[in-house]
């Protein structure tokens, strides 16, 4: 795997039964890129996803990520009966994060997280109290949290309002410029300017849209 690179997907193909879903995808992206796929519904971005994160394995191909990936889910990985800030922790201990570590430690990251999104009044309140808009703020918090060399986002922007959308976008640009690497898969793809490349998957092929 190139160093530079974060993501490489090579020769990827998966059927389901008779059904063949994706036909020899190959892409690869570097840090400080922002990769877009869009396809209509049925198209197989989800099985492709679902082939990069590591939750399905392809038929044939292989894929090839840097270790600190971050995921966010389209369907909300939170955890309602916990409050705001015990759902940091939580994932915190998942992602093997001490309190206190070289960059001050993940509770100044959850800090700065809360703040950016505007919801750091909801840090004690349980989650299952929240509006759907900022249950989506914190799952992509969580999915950033641990400063992941590559993050796969699914839909991520869906339940945005347009001030949280500027902001994530803003955001996006931030993570970009500290190295970062962005996959974003989503059924459309508004401000085009944003990605540095788009692919369009269609009869199970990736071309650049």
């Amino acid at each position: 795997m190139n160093d530079e690179n974060v993501l490489e997907v090579l020769n990827v193909a998966k059927s389901f039964g008779r059904q063949t879903v994706l036909r020899d995808v190959t892409f690869s992206m570097r840090s400080r890129e922002i990769v877009g796929i869009t396809g209509e519904n049925g198209a197989g971005k989800s099985t492709l996803l679902k082939i990069i994160v590591g939750w399905l394995s392809p038929d044939l191909g292989q894929v090839m990520k840097k270790d600190a990936m971050g995921y966010c889910p389209q369907d909300l990985c939170v955890f309602e009966t916990l409050t705001v800030e015990e759902n940091f922790a939580y994932f915190a201990a998942a992602y093997g994060l001490g309190r206190k570590n070289h960059s001050g430690g993940w509770t100044e990251r959850e800090e700065f997280l809360l703040k950016r999104f505007r919801f750091e009044q909801y840090q004690k309140k349980l989650v299952s109290r929240l509006s759907g808009g900022t249950k989506q703020k914190l799952n992509f918090s969580l999915a950033v949290l641990h400063s992941p060399s590559l993050l796969v986002l699914d839909e991520p922007y869906s339940g945005f309002d347009w001030e949280t959308y500027v902001h994530f976008w803003e955001y996006a640009g931030e993570l970009r410029s500290q190295g970062t690497g962005i996959l974003i898969v989503s059924h459309f793809v508004y401000d085009r300017s944003n990605f540095d490349v788009i692919f369009e998957l269609r009869g199970g092929i990736l071309r650049c849209a």
